[in-house]
C-alpha cells in the first residue's frame, strides 16, 4: 500500500493540557512503570512534570526520552484521574517532540525502522509467513540466545505467534436471515495476517446475527502503531487511506476487533484536526468495537452452550482508551454454561502496549510474567483476549512458565464457536 500524502502536524505539546494536572496521585498505583520501579519520575505524574520542564525551554535529554520511551501509553492513568487529565493526547504530543529532537543511537535508530517498515504494512507481513512457519521451533529455541546478543531480538522470536493456514475473507458476508444492518470490517495488520481466524469468526458473527458484513480489499493499517509512537504525520496518512477505502465501500460503520486499532481510529477526528474538510470526513464513518456493537445490536443468534471456564483479560485500549469494559463480559455471560473469572489487577498492562514489548523487552517481560501469573491463577480452561499484541505477549509469557497450558482466543472466537454450536475442543486449540 502506498501511504498516500501526510499532514504536517502543528509540533508542540499543549500546555493547557498540563495545567490539569493536581498533582493528587490518584494516576501511581495504576502505572505499570511505577509499580515496577516506584520511581517518580516513571509514573505519570512525574512525566508531566517533565512536560512542564520541556514546554518551559528544557531540550528534551536522553534521561528525559528515556522517561518518556518506559512510558506504555496504556490510558489507566486516564481511567484514574479524578481531573481529567489528557494524558493519552500528551504522551502522543511529548512522543512527537522526542522523536523531532532526540538522537537516538544508530541501533536504536535501525531497530525503529525495521519495526515501522514492516508491521504497518500487511504484504510485508504475508511475505514473512512462510519463513516463520518452518522455523517456528527454531525460533522457540534461539530466542535465549537471540536475547543475549539484542534483547529485542529475542523478544521478536519470542513472541511470534504460531502460523496459521491464510484466510481469505470475501469482499462481502451477507447476513444470515433478516438484514438488521450493514458495517464493514477492519482487518488490521497483525490481525489479518498472523490472527486471520479471528477476522472470519468476527465476519460470521456480525453475519448470524443480521449484518452484511463489508470486508474491502487494500485497506492497508489504521495508523494505530504511528500514533502511538510519536509519527502522527505517517499515522495521518495510513488514516486517510482508511477513510477512503470505507468511503468507497459505502459504509457508515466500521466493526473493529483490535483493541489498539479501535482506540486510534476513533480517534481519527483528532488526528486530522489540522485538516477541516479530512476531519469532516473522519467523522463521517463510526468505528466501533466489536463488543461495543453487538452489546448495541442485542442478540437475535441462538447460543448453543459451552461448558467451558474462561478468564478475560482487559486490554489496556479497550478498557481504558475506549471504555469497553462490560459489554464484552455481558456477551461472554449471555453463553449457557460458560464461566467467566476475573484476573487479579485487571487494570495493569500486560506489556505489550503496541510496540513496546519490542523497544522495551525487559520491562514487558516483567509485566507479561506478572499478567501470567494472575492468568494460572484463575484456574481457567482459556484466556479470552480482544487484541492480538495482548494475545501473543500473554502467550509467550504463559509458554515461558512451562506449567499448564492455558491456550487463548478473541472474544469473536468464542461466541462463533456458541452460535454455530461447536464443541468446547475448537476452542481450546484455537490460534
Amino acid at each position: 500500500m502506498t501511504v498516500p500524502d501526510i499532514e504536517r502536524t502543528p509540533p508542540g505539546i499543549d500546555p493547557r493540557l498540563i495545567d490539569a494536572c493536581v498533582h493528587c496521585g490518584f494516576c501511581l498505583p495504576t502505572c505499570p512503570t511505577y509499580q515496577l520501579w516506584g520511581e517518580e519520575m516513571d509514573s505519570p505524574r512525574g512525566r508531566l512534570h517533565l512536560m512542564r520542564q520541556h514546554v518551559e525551554g528544557t531540550p528534551v535529554t536522553p534521561e528525559m526520552a528515556g522517561h518518556f520511551d518506559a512510558c506504555l501509553g496504556c490510558m489507566a492513568c486516564v481511567t484514574a484521574c479524578p481531573s481529567g487529565v489528557r494524558y493519552d493526547r500528551l504522551i502522543e504530543q511529548t512522543r512527537a517532540e522526542v522523536e523531532r529532537e532526540h538522537h537516538r543511537p544508530l541501533t536504536d535508530r535501525v531497530f525503529r525502522e525495521l519495526v515501522f517498515r514492516l508491521f504497518p504494512y500487511p504484504r510485508r507481513l504475508r511475505a514473512l509467513r512462510p519463513a516463520l512457519r518452518l522455523t517456528e521451533g527454531l525460533r522457540r529455541r534461539l530466542a535465549p540466545v537471540l536475547a543475549r546478543l539484542d534483547p529485542r531480538l529475542g523478544a521478536m522470536a519470542d513472541l511470534a505467534p504460531p502460523i496459521t493456514p491464510r484466510v481469505r475473507l470475501p469482499r462481502l458476508v451477507r447476513a444470515r436471515g433478516p438484514r438488521r444492518a450493514r458495517v464493514g470490517l477492519l482487518a488490521g495488520c497483525v490481525q489479518g495476517e498472523f490472527f486471520p481466524r479471528v477476522n472470519a469468526a468476527t465476519a460470521r458473527v456480525l453475519a448470524l446475527e443480521g449484518c452484511d458484513v463489508v470486508i474491502p480489499r487494500g485497506q492497508g493499517c489504521c495508523g494505530a502503531l504511528s500514533v502511538h509512537s510519536g509519527r502522527p504525520e505517517e499515522a495521518a496518512g495510513f488514516a486517510r487511506h482508511v477513510i477512503e477505502t470505507f468511503e468507497r465501500a459505502g459504509v457508515d460503520t466500521v466493526v473493529v476487533n483490535a483493541a489498539g486499532c479501535g482506540s486510534s481510529t476513533k480517534e481519527y477526528g483528532e488526528l486530522l484536526a489540522g485538516d477541516p474538510a479530512w476531519q469532516v470526513r473522519a467523522k463521517g464513518l463510526r468505528f466501533v468495537d466489536l463488543a461495543e456493537y453487538l452489546a448495541e445490536l442485542g442478540p437475535v443468534a441462538e447460543r448453543h452452550p459451552l461448558p467451558l471456564v474462561i478468564a478475560y483479560h482487559d486490554a489496556c485500549h479497550l478498557a481504558h482508551a475506549q471504555g469497553v469494559r462490560a459489554q464484552p463480559r455481558e456477551l461472554l455471560a449471555g453463553i449457557p454454561g460458560l464461566r467467566v473469572r476475573e484476573i487479579a489487577e485487571s487494570a495493569i498492562c500486560c506489556g505489550s502496549a503496541g510496540t513496546y514489548n519490542l523497544f522495551q523487552p525487559e520491562a514487558a517481560r516483567q509485566l507479561g510474567d506478572r499478567k501470567a501469573g494472575h492468568v494460572a491463577a484463575t484456574g481457567a480452561q482459556l484466556l479470552v483476549s480482544a487484541n492480538p499484541g495482548c494475545t501473543m505477549q500473554i502467550a509467550a509469557a504463559l509458554r515461558r512458565r512451562g506449567d499448564r497450558p492455558i491456550p487463548v482466543a478473541h472474544t469473536a472466537q468464542v461466541l462463533d464457536a456458541s452460535l454455530r454450536g461447536l464443541p468446547v475442543s475448537t476452542l481450546l486449540a484455537a490460534r
